[in-house]
């Protein structure tokens, strides 16, 4: 669900970005029937995803959770940390966020046919709600963490989570704003080895 990351990691490049956005429902080797940049895409949502889920500082968030929320700990902290990302999106890009994302869900309809049929039922769902805009405030945050419990037809209990967002604000702020740092010179560099590698397997 951090899909604001996603997005945003991806640069301006719009097949990369669609790829990387769409990625989670695309599973093993079936990457390989899209098109190159599509792929590059798919391959770096994945790249980012081990990178999180491996890393210190994200288990140091995931911990503070993990006594409530068990395995939907580190689903949560994706959540929270789209939080703070739009919260302080002037740190990481000149664009505001609103036109940001207008531009994004331009680039949605506009490239429609390419996207997943899971992400196509979700994209009118995803633009008339703005998602993305709303993960700036907590009570954004609180409606996407009441949806997720709802699909896991109240299990999880993530719908309370907004609690511990707000008890331990800072912490996952501060961890937020360190592991973030890393990730955006971990894709950087990514970005670059999935173009050589594609340029060489084009060769």
């Amino acid at each position: 669900m951090n899909f604001l990351a996603h997005i945003y990691l991806s640069g301006n490049d719009t097949l990369l970005k669609l790829g990387n956005f769409m990625a989670d429902g695309i599973k093993g080797k079936q990457y390989q029937t899209y098109r190159p940049q599509l792929q590059k895409g798919i391959l770096l949502h994945r790249s980012i995803d081990s990178f999180t889920d491996s890393h210190p500082i994200v288990k140091q968030s995931t911990k503070r959770l993990h006594p409530k929320y068990s395995h939907y700990s580190g689903v949560i902290v994706d959540i929270l940390y789209d939080h703070f990302l739009a919260k302080n999106w002037k740190k990481y890009h000149r664009k505001p966020l609103a036109p940001y994302v207008e531009d994004f869900y331009d680039l949605l309809d506009e490239h429609f046919e390419l996207l997943t049929p899971s992400i196509q039922r979700m994209v009118p769902h995803m633009i008339a709600d703005n998602w993305l805009l709303s993960y700036a405030e907590i009570s954004g945050i609180a409606t996407v963490l009441y949806n997720m419990n709802r699909r896991t037809k109240n299990i999880s209990g993530m719908d309370r989570a907004v609690e511990d967002l707000q008890l331990h604000y800072h912490d996952f702020e501060n961890e937020f704003t360190l592991f973030f740092d890393e990730l955006r010179a971990f894709c950087s560099n990514r970005i670059k080895e999935l173009d050589i590698q594609f340029r060489i397997k084009n060769t």
